[in-house]
């Protein structure tokens, strides 16, 4: 595309020799080093930055500008007022400097650069041709002007889908930040209390419990540092979740097990290695949410239940416990926001008491929908 203009100005250079338009008596060559110019700018233009672009094209209009005063003055022939390689030169600035120039000086060139292309083929004599061509080349000014205001405007408003973007990405990594640290401060505590029952009888279980409080604060700190310099880089692009699947959630059920009091079981059924990653990385946040609020409120839990199936385009997580009937609390964040979160690929979430005893978080998460997402 960028030969291709150089090339057809190149072309216009020669066209404007073989008609004559360049060489006038009392200023020889003025003409064709304005053209000269105007071109050579052209081809330098992508190298110049948002405020040398705009001051060198005015710079450079202000220059057509006087010599079309000057041609005037000379009163040298109609027809070698004209020329094609100038004005398209000036006419590619303008849609340029209207697209990527600073607004204060872009504002300032761009009517020095309307000015400059329709002055020049009536800057000597006004009649029906020469008033035609400057109609002409004002079209074609005007069609410059509003295509590079119109890719300006489309930069803008992507630039702020960008933003907005990276806003929403930044609130999900809080979120996720929340739920991580919430897991293992609740699994450090529970393996805390554990150990302190434990300690006057069983001495000798209180090293591994603190090796596993150690473990656990250690991962708690990983995550909360890897996710907090995610967030404070502001100009890095940001995933929406931690890359997450079935093998985690196979690892929290185990993390689960093994801090103690209630053991915990997992129930594959299905095949799932073409998951989307927003399915498995949302399974995962339904697991550990549902775990943590089993270490918070299942008072007299014995056993908790993991089953994840899929059955066609959809994805079902269940976990339940045999733990009391509990009062959960509308004002907190857990459930609210998994339920957020499960939303954004169109999923549904239910959580309440369970037949027999006990509590239950069900999620279905559409598979189909969430690839269409993805792509």
């Amino acid at each position: 595309m960028w030969l291709l203009l150089v090339g057809a100005l190149a072309a216009l250079v020669a066209l404007d020799c073989v008609g004559g338009f360049y060489w006038t008596e009392g200023y020889g060559p003025a003409k064709p080093i304005g053209a000269l110019l105007a071109v050579a700018l052209v081809v330098v233009s992508p190298r110049l930055g948002a405020r040398a672009l705009p001051m060198a094209a005015c710079a450079l209009a202000v220059v057509s500008l006087c010599l079309s005063v000057l041609l005037h003055v000379e009163m040298v022939a109609a027809s070698q007022a004209m020329g094609f390689a100038e004005p398209a030169s000036l006419v590619w600035l303008l849609l340029v400097v209207a697209r990527r120039g600073m607004p204060s000086w872009a504002a300032a060139a761009v009517p020095v650069l309307f000015l400059a292309v329709v002055v020049r083929p009536v800057s000597v004599d006004v009649r029906q041709s020469t008033t035609i061509m400057a109609l002409l080349f004002a079209l074609a000014a005007v069609t410059a002007l509003g295509t590079g205001l119109g890719a300006r405007l489309l930069l803008v408003d992507r630039r702020r889908q960008a933003a907005a973007l990276r806003l929403e990405q930044r609130t999900e990594f809080a979120r996720d930040l929340h739920d991580f640290v919430a897991h293992h401060v609740t699994g450090i505590v529970v393996q805390a209390q554990g150990a302190q029952a434990i300690a006057g009888r069983r001495p000798e279980l209180v090293p591994p419990a603190l090796q596993r409080i150690e473990q656990a604060g250690s991962e708690a700190l990983t995550s909360m540092r890897h996710m907090v310099g995610m967030l404070r880089d502001a100009d890095g692009e940001v995933t929406l979740t931690p890359l997450a699947g079935i093998g985690e959630v196979r690892s929290l059920v185990e993390e689960f097990s093994a801090v103690g009091g209630a053991r915990a079981r997992l129930d594959l059924d299905g095949t799932f290695d073409d998951l989307p990653v927003e399915v498995t990385t949302t399974a995962h946040r339904v697991v550990m949410e549902a775990l943590t609020n089993v270490r918070k409120h299942a008072h007299g839990c014995t056993e908790v239940r993991v089953r994840v199936g899929r059955s066609g385009d959809r994805l079902t997580v269940r976990v339940s416990d045999d733990g009391r009937p509990r009062h959960v609390s509308q004002g907190g964040f857990g459930l609210k926001g998994l339920d957020e979160r499960v939303g954004l690929i169109g999923g549904s979430v239910q959580a309440g008491p369970v037949t027999g005893g006990g509590w239950g978080v069900e999620a279905t998460l559409p598979v189909a929908t969430a690839e269409v997402a993805a792509s």
